[in-house]
């Protein structure tokens, strides 16, 4: 197949969804990969590196969209709102096309996308099995905003993080609490106590217990009735207005002893629940910093707004949208790795891409085909 990486023109988005070593790969199992001209620059990949892994450069986007039959994307055409419309216009039916598309959270623009004709494939749709963990990119860079949301609470908190012993005496280790214990959450825990923080989280199911404590955090557990905590999908299940009213009672102690939180809960395709009211903001001390690692889905905390910096009572509230972005270097490794393992999964023993609606990993990441959307989750939103 001849497979086709493009730049991203989405703003600050660094990441590129092929790096020479997987370009390399693809290469020598008989596929033609095509680099659209700085589409790894700013990730830290030079256009010398993808030739020398086997790759050609092509300088002309449109020309790139004539040549190939796999458009490998971060973010595909349907929520890129600089150069989307035009590279709508640009598919054709024999287009097969592997991105983010967040079709659950922004399901309109997969319409437009169906009615191209082409086939794509939703990174975000892959689901959580032991067999599709190669190919779990949304897992990948979950990982990474959880660890670059610690450096960002460890910059805004006028404390250091690890217990020091100095001439002028101790200084005393910060407290981090962290709510969410999936794999933002979990990465969250571990980075804080590393660096030396206190570290405790909670989380509605009761079964990532065990392991929070082997990232080396304190598990809290509130005295709340929880009931299907966890879709099949392995992601945490939304839960009822009471539940969340009793849940912020029982959790404004807590953050009013803790300098740092870290907020990752979030239900897929859906607004993330309001956990953090105005009034236990209120209660923390002076100088405290909630990081909401949710802010693009509406954030955990009521004063979260995605992409800036709010400061309310002494207390300091980041909202950071895109933080694997931020580390795009390995970022683009891990999507990469991602992306080229769906890709084998796809492709028979002759190199042809075989879609095989019987197969699960298949059928739950397929988007669109044949100028419909096919993918139920999605459809369900949509109310179809």
């Amino acid at each position: 197949m001849i497979i086709a990486v493009f730049k991203e023109k989405c703003p600050e988005e660094c990441r590129v969804a092929l790096v020479p070593s997987t370009a390399a790969s693809l290469a020598q199992a008989g596929h033609q990969v095509v680099i659209e001209s700085s589409a790894g620059l700013s990730a830290g990949y030079r256009d010398e590196e993808y030739a020398h892994a086997g790759a050609q450069i092509e300088a002309d986007r449109s020309r790139l969209f004539e040549r190939c039959e796999v458009l490998l994307m971060v973010r595909g055409p349907g929520i890129n709102p600089q150069q989307g419309a035009i590279d709508l216009s640009r598919l054709r039916s024999d287009h097969i096309i592997i991105a983010f598309f967040n079709p659950l959270m922004h399901p309109q623009p997969v319409q437009e996308l169906a009615a191209t004709g082409v086939t794509a494939f939703a990174l975000e749709l892959i689901p959580r099995i032991s067999r599709a963990q190669s190919m779990d990119a949304l897992s990948s860079m979950a990982s990474l905003a959880g660890y670059k949301g610690v450096l960002l609470a460890a910059n805004a908190l006028p404390k250091i993080f690890p217990l020091m012993m100095t001439a002028a005496g101790s200084l005393m280790p910060a407290k981090v609490f962290v709510i969410g214990a999936g794999v933002t959450g979990l990465q969250a825990c571990a980075t804080a106590k590393r660096m030396g923080a206190i570290v405790s989280a909670y989380d509605i199911r009761p079964a990532v217990k065990d392991q929070v404590r082997s990232v080396g955090a304190e598990f809290v557990e509130f005295e709340l009735t929880t009931q299907d905590a966890e879709d099949r999908h392995g992601y945490a299940k939304s839960q009822s207005d009471e539940f969340y009213r009793r849940q912020r009672e029982a959790m404004t102690k807590v953050l009013a002893e803790n300098d740092v939180v870290i907020a990752t809960a979030g239900v897929p395709g859906k607004k993330a629940p309001v956990l953090i009211s105005e009034e236990m903001v209120g209660h923390m001390a002076p100088g405290s910093v909630i990081i909401d690692l949710v802010a693009e889905l509406g954030g955990n905390c009521v004063l979260t707004r995605p992409g800036e910096t709010v400061h309310y009572k002494g207390v300091t509230i980041l909202g950071p949208v895109n933080l694997a972005s931020s580390v795009a270097f390995h970022a683009s490794q891990m999507l990469a790795k991602n992306v080229a393992s769906l890709l084998d999964h796809l492709v028979d023993v002759d190199k042809h891409l075989v879609i095989n609606m019987k197969e699960v990993i298949t059928l739950n990441t397929l988007l669109c085909k044949d100028g419909r959307i096919t993918n139920q989750r999605v459809l369900e939103t949509l109310g179809q």
